[in-house]
């Protein structure tokens, strides 16, 4: 049994971390801090919790958290990055599901998140959490960055292909769709009902900040810099995230056998028959990634679909996948919920 504190409990990944944390064996929730919400019951604000967390909102000043085994920071981009060093200091391990240890080159997270990063040696130190490429050193890291959502899916789509030579990739096409609950809590005017209700549109096509951390992840395991043309799309769902991915094959393969080897002992990514049709249905509120590869007309161009729940394996879900590791849990302990249909 561990102790856990959550820094930033009042968002959509927040909650998620509560509802899966609150099923864990081996997890003893300690502390959940807001300032907006200090002294309100956790289940007033979220009635999902009520008789499942007795626990009250604390101001972040007061919380315990240097007396967890663990602290999940579920915050805006730029608060981690000043509070981990003395959690680790206190002999604190740390999960931030914000951005800001994900990517390597300063720089270009400076460049991309518009602020100074605070604390440049810790991003060195930082384990990224995608277990299916870093479960070994996940096991002994003081500090995860848990992947964003939209790379979670595309780098899981394009990953055997890239790590066994297949493709060119050179020109990797990721077009990509999420709900609307990836834009967070706050009140935003392109998150409105009737904004984003009955719509869908592109938007980030000239840059967008994920699209940094997926080259980064996919040139690692390729060894090389990848080309990479990333767009995202809003879509009128609250959960989900779908991927179309687009490659050209440089060698032939039995492609649908690469996969199901790659993925064959990985408990959260199910390989489809060939030519299946993935939806987001079929993982909302798991921790899953479910994967079908295509070959249209059998050309030289492999398509891809990767399909997440964004708050779960795109956040929430994976970060509690991590911590299970860290502490040597059963990697799959309190993750075992079945999609919801319909």
């Amino acid at each position: 049994m561990i102790k856990v504190g959550i820094v930033g409990g009042t968002g959509y990944t927040g909650v998620e971390l509560l509802r899966l944390l609150a099923q864990h064996p081996q997890v003893e929730l300690r502390c959940i801090t807001s300032r907006g919400e200090a002294g309100v019951a956790v289940a007033d604000m979220f009635h999902s919790l009520r008789k499942r967390l007795s626990l009250s909102f604390v101001d972040p000043r007061s919380a315990p958290l240097d007396e967890c085994d663990l602290v999940f920071f579920a915050t805006p981009n730029g608060i981690a990055m000043s509070q981990t060093q003395a959690l680790l200091d206190a002999g604190v391990r740390v999960i931030d599901l914000a951005a800001d240890f994900r990517i390597k080159d300063i720089a270009e997270w400076e460049k991309w998140y518009g602020m100074k990063h605070a604390a440049p040696a810790l991003v060195a130190e930082a384990v990224y959490g995608l277990p299916e490429v870093n479960r070994e050193k996940i096991r002994q890291a003081r500090l995860i960055a848990n992947p964003g959502c939209y790379p979670t899916s595309v780098q899981l789509g394009f990953l055997p292909l890239v790590e066994a030579g297949l493709i060119e990739t050179d020109h990797l096409i990721a077009d990509v769709k999420s709900g609307v609950s990836g834009a967070g809590r706050k009140a935003e005017l392109s998150s409105l009902f009737c904004e984003a209700g009955d719509n869908f549109k592109a938007y980030g096509v000239p840059g967008h900040r994920h699209q940094p951390e997926i080259r980064q992840g996919l040139s690692l395991v390729a060894g090389k810099p990848v080309g990479l043309t990333f767009v995202p799309h809003l879509t009128p769902m609250i959960r989900g995230i779908h991927a179309t991915l687009y490659a050209r094959i440089a060698r032939e393969a039995d492609f649908q056998a690469v996969y199901e080897s790659r993925y064959q002992s990985e408990p959260f990514v199910d390989v489809l028959p060939f030519a299946s049709h993935p939806d987001t249905r079929s993982v909302r509120s798991a921790n899953l990634c479910r994967i079908a590869v295509h070959r249209p007309h059998g050309g030289d161009t492999l398509v891809i679909l990767s399909v997440i729940d964004n708050l779960v394996k795109g956040a929430a879900g994976q970060a509690v996948q991590n911590m299970n590791i860290m502490f040597g849990f059963e990697e799959c302990a309190g993750l075992t919920q079945i999609p919801v249909l319909p």
